[in-house]
């Protein structure tokens, strides 16, 4: 999946060892994205704890910041986004100060962008921003070499961790590798542990 990648590529940086931030775009109302990424001031807003709080930039200064489903953010925050990434600089909600970071930004997304810019629903300047070092992702139904192999790996986790012994039959191999795997990676693993779990003998048939 996205944070995989998004984690090697960390692990793989003169950044390793500082800070990792991740945010799900998708997973934050609109309304609290702004204080969510830059953070606020004391009485910045009803609710604000006092002494103010930081936001996931400052908490990834030095390190690496991976924003997940990127294509989620309304218009208005990829023009602040946008401004960070020009700008290495950005204000509090409720501030007046510049706060400088020095991060590096990884962006992911399930979204065509390039569509979004056509729509005007993303913006080009940040598409193109963001866009410096792409890295496709294909679907688990195209790396079919992979299916198995990952299968594998998920059935010794399970085993272990249920403490069994079971193995994949010949004709369920054939079926992993014949399935479209909508849901990909996760939906793989999912599936090995179910079967893991509700199959009667220790070798799973197709059925399971």
């Amino acid at each position: 999946g996205k944070e995989v990648v998004a984690n090697h590529v960390y692990q793989a940086s003169k950044r390793h060892g500082k800070p990792f931030v991740k945010l799900n775009c998708a997973a934050v109302p609109y309304e609290l994205m702004e204080s969510e990424l830059f953070g606020y001031e004391e009485g910045a807003f009803t609710g604000a704890k006092r002494g103010g709080k930081q936001g996931l930039f400052e908490l990834a200064n030095g390190g690496t910041l991976f924003l997940d489903e990127v294509g989620e953010l309304s218009l208005n925050m990829q023009a602040k986004l946008l401004h960070v990434l020009q700008n290495r600089s950005f204000i509090r909600v409720g501030g007046n100060e510049p706060v400088q970071v020095d991060i590096r930004v990884i962006a992911a997304t399930n979204c065509d962008l390039e569509e979004m810019v056509q729509q005007k629903r993303f913006r080009e300047d940040l598409y193109y921003r963001l866009n410096v070092m792409p890295i496709h992702i294909p679907p688990l139904r195209k790396r079919k070499n992979d299916i198995i192999p990952l299968a594998q790996h998920f059935l010794d986790y399970y085993n272990q961790k249920y403490d069994f012994h079971r193995k994949l039959s010949p004709a369920t191999c054939f079926a992993l590798l014949n399935y479209r795997w909508e849901g990909n990676v996760r939906q793989l693993k999912n599936s090995i542990e179910q079967a893991t779990i509700i199959t009667d003998t220790d070798l799973i048939q197709p059925e399971s």
